[in-house]
């Protein structure tokens, strides 16, 4: 249990730190830290999964809340871009959280294995988008709110790693893109967490401390070390580029994905 107490917090500062620099929520990280975690506690392997993204998507509330916070302050929120994707994030929520309790626990162990690779690509790879600057259209607007609220609740990410790319469309200040992610992400996991809460609510081989889907102790552990780092990271995030930073975190995610896929 003090292995575990020590790895909640140690996971927890470096989500909240990615979380403010790239408005990504953190999940990316939390989720195959919690599922390692939680398979040397011996829970359920059934269960396991499925508790690592509803605790997850429960912390992303936090520490999306402190990101978003720090963001706002510094004018780097765009409430207009906000308004028109919050009915599709709404939606695409609820519908990933049933899907994934849908899954069983080692399918959607490897489909998010798959899921951090290609995102890690995607960070190596990717580059500023030709239409930057275009005006946002309402409808898709929404569509791509759906998906990506569908993917983030899912997976029990904050959904950063698809709106950061999809906003900086629209912009030219990154800080923009990022600062409106965070924003986003919070709605995502309100709602992904009480979804997880419902749909996992008696589920059998649940473990002491978990309410449906979300894992308590665990989901204690990672705030209190992710919601200061998450400050911290929305600093780093306006005084530092983070193209090397992104690079070692887009390696740290090919290692984690194969290790999900492989087992």
């Amino acid at each position: 249990m003090l292995t575990a107490v020590v790895i909640y917090l140690l996971v927890g500062a470096i989500a909240g730190l990615l979380a403010g620099i790239f408005g990504i929520g953190g999940g990316i990280v939390m989720v195959p830290a919690l599922v390692f975690t939680f398979l040397a506690q011996q829970v359920d392997p059934a269960v396991t999964a499925h508790l690592a993204v509803g605790t997850s998507l429960a912390t992303i509330v936090v520490t999306g809340a402190s990101s978003a916070w720090g963001h706002w302050r510094r004018g780097s929120v765009r409430r207009d871009w906000l308004r028109l994707m919050i009915p599709g994030l709404l939606v695409g929520g609820i519908l990933g959280v049933l899907l994934a309790s849908a899954l069983p626990g080692a399918a959607l162990t490897r489909l998010f294995g798959v899921f951090a690779l290609i995102m890690a690509l995607k960070m190596l790879l990717s580059r500023p988008p030709a239409t930057q600057g275009r005006q946002p259209q309402r409808w898709p607007m929404a569509a791509a709110g759906a998906v990506i609220g569908g993917v983030s609740t899912l997976f029990g990410v904050g959904g950063g790693v698809m709106s950061v790319p999809w906003l900086s469309r629209f912009t030219q200040r990154m800080t923009e893109a990022v600062g409106t992610s965070a924003a986003i992400g919070l709605p995502i996991a309100l709602i992904g967490t009480v979804t997880n809460v419902v749909v996992g609510w008696g589920e059998a081989g649940l473990p002491s401390g978990a309410t449906g889907f979300v894992m308590w102790p665990a989901f204690l552990g990672l705030m209190v070390t992710s919601v200061p780092m998450a400050r911290v990271g929305v600093k780093v995030a306006h005084a530092l580029p983070a193209k090397v930073l992104r690079r070692i975190f887009a390696l740290l995610l090919i290692v984690v994905g194969f290790k999900l896929m492989l087992g």
